[in-house]
């Protein structure tokens, strides 16, 4: 479909939407065109997020109005937006795991008063739109037994089952395999053949200029810049978001010390928990367990943490064998962590800055005495953090649940590093992050292995292993593979390994 043909599917309008007195948008017009792919961009807090749910009718803009194919679209309403032909796909997927395929897709499309669903239809239905966007899956297969990639595919089958003209998509090769990524893009390109538009929303910048035809880019809630992806470099487009030049750090060989980690043939229960698994972290070496998600990667962040202890096998720590209740005392064994979900398990929303700054330290005298917090001391500590980490924010006092997810991570980065550990345990470290909060938490995570820190990293992003990682293994159901080291990586083998295509050669107790 050339340019001259396409006709506007989506017109936005001086949308504008205020928080207080912060602008989340400002004045922003943008259109979108049928059978195009657009990659809007953004900083973390630039105003993505509130842009998507003005459209979709979660939040009503200030000011400014949306049109579809030339039709006013009612404010705050989803359903309408769902009407008007709008699918969005979280990041996060929104199916219930205890049904089929079949019955996720159709949920919520049929009367109440119907007596009895028409499934033959609708299964010939979807297997229809299944070929015809190279989206192959099995109607009847249970949610639960489906893999990450599967359930991306079931999510875009959903709204396009109820017509949707424009699918909004959030990160969504956040936790996918190399291959699952390929095949994610041949359907983009096939929907935008067949007239669908769609909205990408990704901080992978080389996956944005491979698939969009064009991108927006939003700074401090203004849109800043529109141009087609045809020539666009990477380096030009980061520069674009951020407002400066941006670099990420370059890993420097070192050689490895003494180990600080040390899992010895370990299981521990659960679904699928970890089979015999045996693992070295050593001072000055980043470690990157990769995997699709579920295959292990709980168990094992529980077990490291102190969450957990081994059902057989034995886990050590700066040379301490573990036991359970250890999480309390994590900081004075030499151990930080940058936890998997950082709203969740990284601080306490409604706490103050300087209240998560001491999260992790209230066993320490200097904060708390006979029981009492030293709220001086505590404040006085989170002042020289906030500068030394470059946390952005209103002052030891803000709530955090109002930082950006950038500054909220490095406040949490920060409280760990601060106490200069011998083992990091991070997890996810920057999902969801912009590039330059990326660059700047590689950093603070290489520049602390130069100071003699081990790192084990649990990522399931391939180019943040192959950047950071000394050696990778692969996790896969509840078994880690041998450690394979950085000049033998290769993203197709790995990514192979992670679906459990080619057997990685185990250590284990067989």
């Amino acid at each position: 479909m050339t340019e001259s043909t396409r006709t506007p599917v989506l017109e936005l309008h001086g949308i504008t939407k205020r928080f207080g007195d912060m602008y989340a948008n400002r004045d922003i017009s943008l259109t979108l065109q049928r059978g195009e792919v657009l990659g809007l961009l953004g900083e973390n807090g630039a105003g993505k997020t509130t842009l998507i749910n003005i459209l979709f009718g979660h939040y009503v803009a200030d000011a400014g109005s949306i049109r579809i194919s030339g039709q006013p679209l009612e404010s705050g309403s989803p359903r309408a937006a769902l009407a008007a032909g709008i699918g969005l796909v979280h990041q996060h997927f929104t199916l219930a795991s205890n049904l089929t395929v079949l019955e996720n897709v159709i949920a919520g499309t049929e009367s109440i008063w119907r007596l009895a669903s028409n499934k033959r239809m609708a299964k010939e239905r979807l297997r229809s739109l299944s070929r015809q966007f190279g989206l192959d899956i099995d109607p009847d297969m249970r949610v639960a037994r489906l893999s990450v990639g599967q359930r991306q595919r079931a999510e875009i089958l959903k709204s396009l089952y109820r017509d949707a003209d424009i699918l909004v998509l959030d990160e969504p090769t956040a936790v996918l395999t190399p291959a699952e990524s390929l095949a994610l893009f041949e359907t983009l390109k096939r929907m935008a053949h067949h007239g669908l538009s769609v909205i990408l929303i990704s901080h992978k910048l080389d996956e944005v200029l491979r698939v969009a035809d064009r991108v927006a880019v939003l700074r401090a809630g203004q849109l800043v810049s529109e141009r087609p992806t045809a020539g666009l470099q990477r380096d030009a487009l980061a520069e674009l978001m951020v407002g400066r030049r941006v670099s990420r750090p370059q890993r420097k060989p070192l050689a490895a010390g003494s180990p600080v980690l040390q899992l010895d043939r370990v299981s521990v229960a659960g679904t699928p928990g970890l089979h015999a698994a045996s693992l070295t972290v050593r001072a000055r070496e980043v470690v990157a367990v990769v995997g699709v998600a579920g295959n292990g990667q709980r168990a094992l962040i529980d077990l490291v943490c102190g969450l957990a202890v081994p059902a057989t096998g034995t886990l050590t720590r700066n040379g301490r064998l573990a036991k359970r209740g250890d999480l309390s005392g994590m900081h004075r064994m030499g151990v930080a962590r940058i936890p998997e979900d950082r709203h969740e398990e990284g601080v306490v929303g409604d706490m103050a800055l300087w209240e998560n700054a001491i999260l992790e330290d209230l066993a320490e005298p200097r904060f708390v005495r006979y029981g009492w917090v030293r709220r001086n001391a505590a404040r006085a500590h989170t002042a020289n953090l906030i500068a030394a980490f470059d946390i952005r924010c209103q002052g030891v006092n803000q709530r955090t649940r109002l930082l950006s997810g950038g500054n909220m991570q490095k406040l949490i980065i920060g409280r760990g590093l601060v106490t200069a550990p011998t083992l990091i345990i991070a997890c996810q470290p920057v999902r969801g992050l912009d590039e330059g909060a990326i660059a700047e938490v590689h950093t603070r995570l290489l520049d602390a292995r130069e100071r003699g820190a081990g790192i084990l990293l649990i990522t399931e992003d391939l180019d943040e292993a192959f950047a950071l990682a000394d050696c990778i293994v692969v996790m896969q159901n509840g078994r880690v593979s041998e450690a394979i080291p950085g000049p033998q990586f290769d993203a197709n083998q790995i990514g192979l390994l992670m679906l459990g295509e080619h057997a990685p050669n185990e250590k284990d107790a067989s």
